[in-house]
C-alpha cells in the first residue's frame, strides 16, 4: 500500500524540483521496496516448505526424500529471512543514512601504530569504495616511516553513518613489525571514530565569538599547488578546545568549510559519548558506547586471525579484511545491535 503511495509520489512532475524531498522518497520507497521483496520472499519460501512437506508423505522415496531436501531448504532460508524481517521492521536511526567523516588515531606502538593507522584507512577506503561511496582526504598527519599519526576522511554516500557507526573504539594489532630483527610479535594500537555528517543548517549554531580560525602552510602530499599559499585551515572551539583542520582544498574558503563542519562533527559526537556513558543500559549493550578507550577488535596477523570482542566474533580471513572485505564484520555487528533493539522493545513492552 505505501509503496504504491511512494510510485505515485515519485512519478509526480513537481517531485524532482524539491530535492530534499526527492531524496527523502527515495530512500523511503528504498526500504520500502527491500521489505516488500524480503516479504514475498518469505512467502515463497513458506509456499515451498508446504510443498515440501506434502511431498514427504508421497509413496515414491525418491519423491519423498525429494520433498525433505526441499522443507529443509525452505526452512533454513525462512530462518535467514525472518532475521532479515526483523531488520528491516527495526527504528530507524535517522543519522544511519548520512555521509560519515572517519578518524583514525596511531595511539600506544609508536612507527607500528603509525604503520596500523596507514593499514586501517587503506583497509576502509577501500570498503568504502567497493560499497559505491566516495572518499575524501579531509586532514593527514604522515608519520615518518610511512602510515599516519592521524588522517581524517569524508565518506559520501547513502548509508555511510550507517555501514562503519559500529567501528569507533580501540584497534589492536599483533604482529611482527618490518623493523624487528629478532621475529617478536609487537602489539600496537590505534584509534577510530565514525562520526555522523552534520546537516548543513546546523553549522551556523556555532558561535562564531567562540572560534579561533588559524591559516598555515599545508605540508605533505596533496599536489603541486598545495605548498604555494597558506590555504590549510585549522579551527578551534574555545569552550572545548576541540579542534578540526581541513588542507585538502586549493582554496581557504573551502577548507574553512569542511574544518568547520568536522568540528561540528566532533563536538555532537563528544555530546553522544557523553550520554551514552551516563546511560547505564548503553554501557552494558554489546556494541558499547563507540568511545575511543573501548577495546573493540584485535588483528592477530600471525594467526590471520581478526577478533570482535564485543560479539565474541572470531574470522580467519585477515588479510581479506585489510584488503577491504569487511561485509561480514560489518552485517554480524548490524545484527547483533538489531537484537539488542529486539531485546530493548520487548523489555519495554512489559
Amino acid at each position: 500500500m505505501r509503496l504504491a503511495e511512494l510510485d505515485a509520489q515519485l512519478s509526480a512532475p513537481d517531485v524532482v524540483s524539491d530535492i530534499a524531498r526527492f531524496r527523502n522518497l527515495t530512500r523511503e520507497h528504498a526500504d520500502a521496496q527491500a521489505l516488500a521483496t524480503a516479504f514475498d520472499d518469505y512467502l515463497a519460501c513458506e509456499a515451498n516448505l508446504a510443498e515440501g512437506q506434502r511431498l514427504m508423505t508421497d509413496p515414491d522415496p525418491e519423491m519423498a526424500a525429494l520433498g525433505g531436501e526441499e522443507a529443509a531448504t525452505a526452512q533454513a532460508r525462512m530462518g535467514e529471512l525472518e532475521q532479515h524481517l526483523q531488520l528491516l521492521l527495526l527504528p530507524k536511526d535517522p543519522d544511519d543514512q548520512r555521509n560519515a567523516y572517519l578518524e583514525i588515531r596511531a595511539g600506544t606502538g609508536g612507527d607500528e601504530s603509525a604503520l596500523f593507522a596507514g593499514d586501517l584507512a587503506r583497509m576502509y577506503t577501500r570498503y568504502a569504495i567497493a560499497q559505491g561511496m566516495a572518499v575524501e582526504l579531509i586532514s593527514e598527519s604522515a608519520a615518518e616511516l610511512g602510515g599516519y599519526k592521524e588522517v581524517v576522511f569524508r565518506l559520501v554516500g547513502d548509508g555511510a553513518y550507517g555501514k562503519l557507526r559500529f567501528e569507533s573504539g580501540g584497534h589492536r594489532v599483533q604482529r611482527v613489525p618490518a623493523t624487528e630483527t629478532q621475529g617478536r610479535i609487537h602489539t600496537s594500537a590505534c584509534t577510530v571514530a565514525v562520526m555522523p555528517e552534520p546537516d548543513e543548517t546546523q553549522a551556523v549554531q556555532l558561535n562564531p565569538a567562540e572560534l579561533r580560525i588559524d591559516t598555515y602552510r599545508a605540508s605533505g602530499a596533496g599536489g603541486q599547488h598545495i605548498n604555494k599559499t597558506d590555504s590549510a585551515v585549522r579551527v578551534t572551539h574555545l569552550p572545548t578546545g576541540i579542534t578540526a583542520e581541513c588542507q585538502d582544498g586549493r582554496s581557504q574558503h573551502s577548507n574553512k568549510a569542511k574544518a568547520l563542519q568536522v568540528l561540528l562533527a566532533r563536538i555532537q559526537e563528544k555530546e553522544r559519548s557523553e550520554r551514552a556513558t551516563k546511560d547505564a543500559a548503553t554501557r552494558k549493550g554489546l556494541i558499547g558506547s563507540g568511545d575511543r578507550s573501548d577495546k573493540i577488535r584485535t588483528y592477530n596477523f600471525p594467526q590471520s586471525r581478526l577478533t570482535d570482542h564485543r560479539i565474541s566474533l572470531t574470522i580467519y580471513k585477515l588479510q581479506q579484511v585489510m584488503e577491504g572485505d569487511l561485509g561480514d564484520v560489518v552485517h554480524a555487528l548490524q545484527v547483533a545491535r538489531g537484537a539488542e533493539l529486539v531485546a530493548e522493545l520487548e523489555t519495554t513492552a512489559h
